[in-house]
């Protein structure tokens, strides 16, 4: 979420904000326009898409007013990305909004002079840029601080499982090997035993849970990834029918029948992504912004999905968790 500080600047500002570029656009008989290149095989599940169009609102853009939002998202698989990104170029847009590792990377290979506006799993690690103060080039964003979050929802798991000692992640290669890393790292010193499992195709994920059943795994950690996160539905049933605990980043997972949660929240990152699209829409560069961070973490719980699976939550987590379902 903003702070008090810059969440009053840019209530101040509102639509004055926007004046540049609607007064532009009036001007050419034309107006803004965004490139959204998603890596899931299906348009952003809520509240994506509601968040961004939300901040954008905050800073005087309407969509379908005076900016419009071209949506293109991976149907055939990550390796239709960069044919989407060409498209987003012939189509001459004035940002690229991208999401997870792969995606920001692919729009940077096919243009160095459109800015480009990222959600990334590890901004830094991923090589999207060079620095968090001073990212340089055409690109900055947001990251989200996946592969720490990743190692850190292993002690979540730990604390509402008694005895735990084996955990199956889930692993989607394309947002590189840091949430491998560091989560495996966490697992030794936790005194775990992880098994990392690829999930590259949409028809990966009832395998992928029976390897983890197989394996004997005690619970499941879902990696963070645009792609794995479009695939929560078939992950949670699959959870469900195996009977695996399940951690994931996003709160909305729970409130699909997921057990917990701990990450950001999913609408503040795209509410707060849409006001940095905004500021490169009216002439920052890229360069020029330092790459945000989220301001807080969120733990949720849904009880009746621990109750399916026998398992008690302590209260003292209970007491900790941000949103528990009933």
């Amino acid at each position: 979420m903003l702070d008090v500080r810059r969440r009053d600047f840019i209530t101040l500002l509102g639509g004055a904000a926007a004046w540049p570029l609607v007064a532009r656009a009036q001007q050419a008989g034309g107006i803004g326009s965004i490139g959204l290149l998603w890596p899931g095989d299906a348009p952003p599940a809520s509240p994506r898409m509601e968040s961004f169009r939300q901040g954008l609102r905050a800073l005087g853009l309407v969509d379908g007013q005076n900016v419009a939002i071209e949506l293109r998202y991976a149907q055939r698989g990550p390796q239709q990305l960069p044919e989407l990104a060409a498209e987003l170029i012939r189509l001459k847009v004035d940002v690229i909004f991208a999401s997870g590792d792969l995606a920001p990377k692919v729009a940077q290979q096919a243009t160095e002079t459109i800015p480009i506006v990222a959600i990334s799993d590890d901004i830094l690690g991923a090589g999207v840029i060079a620095s968090l103060s001073r990212p340089g080039g055409n690109t900055t964003g947001l990251t989200i601080l996946s592969p720490e979050l990743s190692a850190k929802r292993l002690e979540v798991l730990r604390d509402i499982i008694p005895g735990l000692s084996r955990v199956t992640a889930l692993w989607d290669p394309t947002t590189g090997a840091s949430q491998v890393t560091m989560t495996a790292s966490a697992a030794l010193s936790l005194n775990l035993k992880l098994q990392v499992v690829e999930v590259r195709r949409r028809e990966d994920v009832a395998g992928a849970v029976r390897a983890a059943r197989n394996s004997q795994a005690e619970a499941l950690n879902v990696f963070s990834s645009p792609f794995l996160a479009s695939l929560h539905r078939e992950i949670i049933a699959f959870t469900a029918e195996y009977r695996l605990p399940a951690i994931y980043q996003w709160k909305e997972h729970v409130e699909a029948g997921g057990l917990v949660s701990y990450g950001p929240n999913l609408a503040a990152i795209w509410r707060q992504s849409a006001i940095i699209v905004a500021k490169v829409l009216k002439g920052v560069k890229p360069a020029d912004l330092p790459v945000e961070q989220p301001t807080k973490l969120e733990l949720a719980m849904n009880l009746r999905t621990a109750k399916s699976l026998d398992l008690t939550i302590p209260p003292s987590v209970l007491l900790r968790a941000d949103e528990v379902i009933e």
